[in-house]
């Protein structure tokens, strides 16, 4: 079974990209490019989603996450 997870890719403070998984809480990766980082966001979902079977957890769906932007007064 397949399931796609939206990520969000962020410059980090070194210079690497920090990836988080708003479906999966402190499911965090990072990389040296925008393609490593993807690469390693992959992996990490998919370690992610082995422990929570391994334990018997249930998987997340990506539908209860919504990402939106908003605009504030500054």
């Amino acid at each position: 079974m397949q399931k796609k997870y939206n990520v969000v890719i962020e410059p980090g403070e070194d210079g690497w990209y920090v990836v988080t998984v708003p479906a999966l809480p402190g499911c965090i990766t990072q990389g040296k490019t925008v393609a490593e980082a993807e690469a390693n966001a992959k992996e990490a979902i998919e370690a992610y989603l082995e422990s929570l079977i391994k334990h018997q957890r249930k998987v997340p769906n990506q539908n209860r996450v919504s990402i939106r932007e908003i605009a504030v007064e500054v």
